[in-house]
């Protein structure tokens, strides 16, 4: 299988709301609601990807000689082949087509990612049986994966990180900003909003690295960095709670400046290229993770799709890494891009 035959069956299963564009960008399925929309007229969406695409640019140097180039990272005390993440995606036949169930959706990208040499977060939703799933394709998958928890009360949380726990996952997220979901209000049980002591009491209430996902500002950063977060990801869920809100690309470099090295930092939100992973690693990202991309991914080829699309992130990363005079991820710094 080739990655275009993976698009060419993407676009067969996913239609008629997601066509499977040139470019994932938000323009074309702008007010596709339950679909792969963002809020709205999708003007975050559309940002996250317009002002990465648009405003940072690559600084090429091709003056240092041939040399090997390493994608490979630490984190979570695990070495990654490369610092992508696919990032936790739920209600899959909601948003898309009744062709891929959330379970079908898991058992692609969970082996999918590890044959590439990363790993998938988990997704999630308002029904039990949106947390279940992911966890039991993380059980299947030997433990090499990252559920997401919703924002539910904390008591709920400690119940359910017991669960999490007996999988033995690699850490354990939050998408903290599921709570302005529009089916936040159908959850049972209820999604709310969280404070800093009560990340603080989730990320106590157990030994796995607590991820927190949904940051945008910096006063957010360091609310989780003191309740203890492993890492955080600025993210505005692909533009899904918010109709005009910033790009993720925009803010990430405030916030970087804020934690520095206190807490790895993750970021999603327009990443569909190895050119825009570069970007966002040079911004001050550690890792980056791509969600609608590894739907398309997963619909047109399963696991070998989502391998194949990896793949093929790893390639254009590694070359623009070549073409920017960067050796190691530790070479990609803010002098290797210009903001115009």
């Amino acid at each position: 299988m080739t990655y275009q035959e993976v698009l060419e069956n993407a676009r067969k299963r996913m239609a008629p709301r997601c066509k499977v564009c040139p470019e994932c960008n938000g323009i074309a399925c702008k007010g596709v609601m339950p679909g792969p929309a963002g809020k709205g007229a999708s003007r975050t969406f559309q940002r996250n990807f317009a002002w990465l695409a648009e405003h940072v640019k690559l600084e090429m140097d091709v003056t240092g000689g041939n040399k090997e180039r390493d994608m490979k990272i630490e984190l979570f005390g695990v070495e990654f082949d490369a610092p992508i993440f696919v990032a936790p995606m739920g209600l899959i036949p909601y948003a898309y087509t009744e062709d891929m169930t959330d379970k079908l959706y898991c058992d692609a990208v969970m082996p999918g990612a590890k044959a590439a040499g990363i790993l998938a977060f988990g997704g999630g939703g308002p029904k039990p049986e949106n947390f279940y799933e992911p966890l039991e394709a993380i059980k299947e998958n030997n433990g090499w994966g990252i559920p997401t928890l919703k924002p539910w009360s904390v008591e709920v949380v400690k119940e359910r990180l017991k669960e999490v726990e007996a999988v033995h996952p690699i850490a354990f997220a939050m998408d903290i900003d599921s709570a302005g979901l529009p089916h936040a209000g159908l959850a049972n049980p209820p999604m709310m909003l969280k404070t800093e002591a009560e990340l603080k009491e989730i990320a106590e209430a157990t030994e796995l690295s607590f991820v927190v996902k949904g940051i945008m500002t910096a006063e957010a950063a360091l609310k989780a960095v003191r309740a203890g977060a492993y890492a955080i990801v600025v993210s505005n869920h692909g533009g899904r709670v918010m109709d005009h809100g910033l790009s993720t690309a925009e803010v990430l470099p405030e916030i970087k400046a804020a934690v520095g090295d206190s807490v790895k930092v993750f970021v999603d939100g327009g990443v569909r290229t190895g050119d825009d992973v570069f970007k966002m690693l040079a911004l001050g990202a550690d890792a980056v993770l791509i969600g609608r991309p590894y739907v398309i991914a997963a619909y047109g080829g399963g696991a070998e799709g989502v391998q194949l699309y990896t793949e093929k992130l790893k390639a254009e990363l590694k070359d623009a890494m070549t073409m920017t005079n960067c050796a190691s991820l530790a070479d990609i710094t803010s002098d290797k891009i210009r903001i115009v």
